[in-house]
């Protein structure tokens, strides 16, 4: 054997040696220095909220949301024309309108914390925005996440990597709903990691709520969604729109939500674009998606570990939000891989 040919194959052996290393050391969004993730589960109700935390000096920040039928908060001022730049941490929460009480309790702890913006006179308004997606035709629907829950979510952060399945924001996530509940599976919350050749980090971490079919878009291969009369069967949500099919769907019942981060040092401009684009992934993935019934929502964000010194010229804002797509579409597949049956809702692994 050549000395050449044993050179690339010791580079390559090594390059592999350490893409396993860092996947192994925490693949999910939590792999980005200073974000930390907590959930609150009530494996009860089947309810449930996630709370994403940042650096005390927050992170900055921006929202798309491509679905008809959102639930959000403080959403405007992630427009890149309004004055406030940072947020303090994001929440995902189920509980359809009633889950946005979630982000007081997250509020509660940054302020004691003395984490926010600081408006004077000893006084500190912690930014927080959320999103909602609508679990209520899952478990008990009188019980949802509080100022308690989110508060208690904070309390339970961690940069370790982060819990999947059917907890937090997924607890009560659901797929396939087109043709009623009755042929629906489950869903749940996943995250992933993307590491790019020059070091930069991208995350994301969704919680899978959607009208449509899961599809794996690696394979062209539906994972989950509107089930057929048979184990491992699924019917085509799409050709049942299409088709006019009767469809048993209450508007706003849906939603899938999630975030996209990265290390590199970002505008609010740069982070609308990215936002953007993660959707793409949310498409590749989901089909149908962003219908009138959905509440699609993705927040990116931006945690350097040192501001930039010019901004980020298009190249890289390129690359960057193709890479969020990517990781957006890989925490969806988490997301259903992860998910285990409820009574009524067999997950992807039980249904085959």
């Amino acid at each position: 054997m050549k000395k050449t040919t044993v050179s690339i194959m010791i580079v390559m052996l090594v390059a592999a040696a350490c893409h396993t290393a860092f996947a192994a050391e925490n693949p999910t969004i939590t792999g980005i220095p200073g974000i930390k993730v907590g959930h609150y589960t009530d494996t009860k109700a089947l309810r449930g909220c996630t709370v994403v935390v940042f650096p005390p000096e927050g992170a900055v920040a921006a929202v798309e949301v491509q679905g008809s039928a959102p639930g959000t908060r403080e959403t405007d001022l992630l427009d890149p024309v309004n004055m406030v730049q940072k947020v303090h941490a994001l929440v995902l929460s189920g509980g359809s309108a009633f889950g946005l009480d979630a982000a007081g309790g997250v509020m509660q702890w940054l302020e004691e914390q003395k984490i926010g913006l600081d408006v004077g006179n000893n006084c500190v308004v912690p930014i927080v925005p959320a999103a909602v997606l609508f679990d209520l035709a899952v478990g008990n629907p009188r019980i949802r996440p509080d100022r308690t829950w989110g508060h208690q979510a904070c309390q339970k952060a961690s940069a370790g990597p982060v819990e999947q399945g059917c907890v937090g924001a997924g607890t009560g996530a659901t797929v396939g709903k087109v043709a009623g509940m009755q042929r629906a599976m489950k869903g749940g919350l996943g995250s992933s990691l993307i590491k790019l050749p020059d070091g930069i980090l991208v995350g994301a971490l969704v919680a899978v709520n959607a009208l449509g079919n899961i599809i794996d878009p690696r394979t062209g291969t539906t994972v989950a969604g509107t089930r057929g009369d048979t184990p491992g069967s699924f019917l085509s949500s799409a050709d049942m729109l299409i088709n006019n099919r009767k469809t048993t769907v209450f508007g706003g019942t849906n939603t899938t939500i999630g975030i996209v981060a990265t290390n590199a040092a970002l505008s609010k401009t740069a982070l609308k674009k990215i936002a953007r684009m993660a959707h793409d992934g949310m498409a590749r993935s989901i089909n149908p998606v962003h219908t009138m019934y959905d509440g699609d929502t993705v927040f990116a964000v931006s945690v350097p570990a040192r501001p930039a010194p010019v901004a980020a010229p298009p190249a890289k804002i390129n690359t960057i939000g193709t890479a969020a797509a990517r990781a957006f579409q890989e925490a969806i597949l988490a997301a259903i891989d992860q998910a285990t049956s409820i009574e009524g809702y067999p997950s992807a692994r039980d249904w085959q």
